[in-house]
């Protein structure tokens, strides 16, 4: 089995999110021994974000007239969908900042939603390609904003790529209200705490994915 481990919290050690993705990968890994880890800092080796050169994935790597900038950016472009296209569980570090991802993450993001690998179009609409994933969604948040709130674009709009990549299996463990005071925080990550638990009970209960070799 192999698990990708994705942080993007420009917090470094002093990053909930970060320290929450490693217990998480931790006790997966417990869970399921001889996984196999994969990590992806987003902080320090963050894509860059789209533009005209590295729009270049859209077009194959094959085809002539692309400039030495645009093969560089491809090359980028294929490394992150294929390390995403690869594993059987990813674990995502996803802060808040300003009611959304870092943007690091949506650079990510850009850079992995690709039609014919990750997604594709057909005559009933877009299909994921990515199926038979399960993704473990780290949320951490200074305030406290529930499930429905409109301030809140981070969690559901990663549920929304992350199902429109053909993943259905996304969980989320949410430490929020962490800049609300001592006593908040130390609820937040109690709470968040629990949920890991709850997680990989549900895991255990779960039939063993097959991989192979």
């Amino acid at each position: 089995m192999k698990l990708l481990h994705i942080d993007s919290s420009a917090l470094g050690g002093a990053s909930v999110s970060r320290q929450l993705t490693a217990r998480v990968v931790a006790q997966w890994k417990a869970s399921h021994p001889g996984t196999v880890v994969d990590y992806l800092d987003l902080v320090a080796d963050a894509p860059s974000h789209l533009n005209a050169d590295s729009l270049g994935f859209r077009i194959p790597p094959g085809v002539e007239g692309l400039t030495v900038v645009q093969r560089r950016e491809n090359a980028v472009s294929e490394a992150l969908v294929s390390q995403f296209l690869a594993a059987d569980v990813v674990v995502v570090g996803a802060p808040l900042y300003n009611f959304s991802v870092p943007s690091q993450l949506k650079a990510w993001i850009d850079r992995v939603a690709q039609a014919g690998r990750t997604f594709t179009y057909t005559d009933k609409g877009p299909k994921g390609l990515a199926d038979g994933k399960t993704v473990v969604v780290v949320s951490s948040r200074g305030g406290a904003y529930g499930d429905e709130s409109a301030y809140e674009h981070q969690e559901s709009y990663l549920k929304v790529v992350f199902g429109f990549f053909g993943v259905t299996d996304v969980r989320i463990v949410r430490a929020e209200g962490l800049a609300m005071g001592d006593a908040a925080r130390g609820q937040a990550l109690e709470a968040a705490s629990a949920q890991i638990g709850r997680l990989f009970a549900v895991a255990a209960n779960q039939p063993a994915v097959t991989v192979a070799a």
